[in-house]
């Protein structure tokens, strides 16, 4: 077993032990090895840190060469929100995708298969799944990684996605408790607010989290959020009436609770990480997660220290801390206990298998159906209507449908358009100018496609006002033009041809091209 650095005292190695830090580069850094020895038991892992399979392999073997229990976790959803391939998309589609298929069998398999490659390269912990009830369509972070607006549905494949992960000999960490689908403000900027009666709090956001829970989900994770129906004073991650009355109680949950990233403004902007950590432990958290936007040796310190000083002042009781502590090491022993042998699947292919699955193809009235359709045989013009990324999926990650078509329609072009200026872009527009901006995004792109036939490719049209202008303008324009929505379809179908792939990861994208092109 791991050998701890001398000098160390118990209160100091509980304090970081409960922490699950992030760093930068792909590479261990020095401090993080040597907090290894000193006591902190997880790291944190997210696309900064991964250039491949075998590369990762290397680095969570070299942390586990400093201690050999260390809980590796990273935020792999698949579909939109992936680390493990972040440069290309991922290989999986997302919750929605297999919400939309609605065969638990299928999300079971893809989790394994899932859980299966984070184990291949020595990941053994997974902040996943998404058990969010997408129940507010203008939701900004959550939309394609809930399974879907409906509870039974949501809670059925959560159950199926914990238990196809830990069959892999992943640990599952389902999110956001006590759910996250009701809001329209993103908690990594503010701090949301859900204002709905007790009851249906407990019909529909609580329901997915009971069904993770009877499947032994080894983890959840807490999310920055205010529910004045269960404690109006503190939100989630901070509330000892949720975490401990609700979560522990009511629920009988009683495997490891993590937070959400404690550097989110949610949290950091109102209370400060320093305060807002001893207050989550104290409130029933048992692992701080920090390290998405701060991942140095100081921010470790700075909680470490702030941990002790709280137990020495009597702020948060040492039995508190200690056994959070040992809830984390209890879930390193489940984590490296061997005896959960990968079962053998579709391997590879069951992404792409599911996302092919999960596409709604619609055909404009009076032009036949999705079987009588005739695919393009000439390279298209692909308009991007690109929103702004969530900070969640991040700006780093390829989506659309662009780079399949060239692949089966050699000569494909592409060009992206947003709500500032028609052209590339990352800033937002004033409410009162969307339309405007809209119809200049679409004129931009009919003059760059010229004579080729057009793929208008969108994110969640409904939740974005300039994007519904640009395809206006498109569709009056050119009507032959064929729609991929690859958000929530929320918005009428529309279009010559309008596909809905339920998510924007790469094999969604693949899987729209093959029906363009006639595969």
């Amino acid at each position: 077993m791991t050998t701890l650095a001398r000098g160390t005292d118990t209160l100091t190695r509980d304090a970081l032990t409960v922490l699950q830090p992030g760093f930068t580069g792909t590479t261990a850094p020095d401090w993080l090895l040597r907090r290894l020895g000193e006591g902190l038991a997880s790291v944190g892992l997210f696309g900064r840190n991964i250039a491949s399979p075998g590369q990762l392999a290397a680095l969570t073997a070299r942390l586990r060469a400093e201690r050999d229990d260390v809980l590796v976790a990273i935020d792999e959803e698949g579909g939109d929100v992936t680390r493990l391939e972040v440069r290309t998309g991922s290989s999986f589609p997302g919750n929605h995708a297999l919400g939309a298929v609605d065969d638990v069998e299928l999300t079971r398999e893809v989790a394994h298969e899932l859980g299966r490659r984070l184990a291949a390269c020595g990941v053994n912990l997974n902040w996943a799944p998404s058990a969010d009830v997408n129940s507010d369509p203008r939701n900004p972070v959550i939309g394609v990684r809930s399974f879907g607006a409906d509870t039974e549905l949501a809670a059925r494949h959560t159950a199926a996605y914990v238990t196809g992960l830990q069959s892999a000999g992943v640990a599952a960490c389902t999110k956001h408790f006590p759910g996250h689908g009701d809001t329209s403000v993103d908690s990594h900027h503010a701090l949301p607010r859900i204002d709905v009666p007790a009851e249906v709090l407990t019909d529909r956001e609580l329901t997915p989290f009971r069904a993770a829970i009877a499947a032994g989900s080894r983890a959840v994770m807490s999310a920055h959020i205010l529910v004045p129906a269960l404690d109006p004073d503190r939100p989630a991650t901070l509330s000892r009436r949720i975490l401990t009355g609700l979560l522990r109680g009511d629920l009988g949950y009683d495997g490891l609770i993590v937070t959400d990233g404690m550097e989110m403004r949610a949290i950091a902007g109102t209370y400060g990480i320093e305060r807002g950590s001893v207050l989550a432990v104290a409130a029933g958290a048992d692992a701080i997660c920090v390290g998405g936007g701060l991942a140095d040796d100081a921010t470790v310190r700075r909680l470490r220290d702030a941990l002790v000083t709280a137990v020495r002042t009597g702020e948060l009781p040492e039995e508190r801390l200690a056994e959070a502590a040992d809830r984390v090491r209890a879930l390193a022993r489940w984590a490296s206990t061997p005896g959960r042998a990968p079962e053998e699947t579709r391997g590879s292919e069951i992404g792409l298998h599911a996302a092919r699955r999960a596409l709604t193809v619609t055909v404009a009235p009076g032009q036949g159906s999705p079987e009588t359709f005739q695919p393009l045989t000439e390279p298209p013009y692909v308009a991007a209507l690109t929103p702004v990324a969530n900070i969640a999926v991040g700006d780093e990650t390829p989506w659309g449908i662009a780079a399949e078509l060239v692949h089966l329609l050699p000569g494909t072009v592409t060009g992206s358009f947003c709500a500032e200026n028609g052209q590339q872009a990352n800033g937002k527009v004033e409410n009162g100018k969307e339309r405007d901006a809209g119809e200049s995004a679409g004129r931009a792109a009919l003059q760059a496609a010229g004579p080729r036939r057009i793929v208008a490719v969108v994110r969640d049209e409904h939740r974005h006002p300039w994007m519904a202008s640009a395809l206006d303008t498109l569709l009056a324009a050119r009507p032959d033009t064929i729609v991929v929505e690859m958000g929530v379809p929320q918005a009428a179908p529309r279009g010559a041809l309008h596909i809905a792939t339920h998510g924007a990861a790469r094999v969604c994208g693949r899987a729209a091209a093959e029906v363009i092109a006639g595969l």
